[in-house]
């Protein structure tokens, strides 16, 4: 299958969901961070907008049930139990978005988070490993001046689904 003209990459969160949509011919990236109503009809206009321009689209969740083993945080008590609850309305918020997709015919697909370390060594230079704002820019081009995690995993995702490279030359 050929890549989708529009790539909508999403990092499910109950409150906001960081939400990027990458226009494969351009690489233009447009980041967002929308609650679950504001995403569900961002999603059924870009599949109208699609469908009248003749092109295709398709949407990309964080998967992060999909990881193998656990993200223990090492918190006990209240403090563990209130992560283990975000932690699996999250997961359940993605699954929704999946199920709405398959729904109204978007093709989705599920993608495991982005591994933090390669070869023992983190990826990103952020916090955790995360990616920072400035290497999104420099792996991008995103013209964008600010952005959050969950707009940078969500761009990750869709500029993985896509095919496109995620290295940066740190050097530079």
């Amino acid at each position: 299958m050929s890549r989708a003209d529009y790539i909508i990459g999403i990092d499910p969160d109950t409150a906001k969901s960081g939400v990027a949509v990458l226009e494969t011919q351009t690489f233009h990236l447009e980041l967002s961070c929308l609650t679950f109503p504001e995403l569900v009809d961002r999603l059924i206009y870009l599949r109208d907008k699609s469908h009248f321009e003749g092109k295709s689209v398709q949407a990309v969740v964080e998967a992060g049930w999909q990881n193998s083993k656990s993200n223990f945080h090492g918190y006990y008590g209240r403090r563990g139990e209130k992560i283990a609850k975000n932690v699996g309305a999250n997961h359940e918020t993605g699954k929704k978005l999946i199920e709405l997709c398959v729904h109204w015919g978007i093709p989705v697909a599920e993608m495991a988070p982005l591994p933090l370390k390669i070869g023992g060594m983190y990826m990103w230079s952020g916090p955790d490993g995360k990616i920072t704002h400035e290497e999104l820019v420099a792996v991008t081009g995103l013209k964008k001046s600010r952005s959050n995690q969950e707009e940078r995993d969500a761009a990750l995702l869709a500029w993985r689904l896509a095919g496109l490279p995620l290295r940066i030359n740190k050097r530079k």
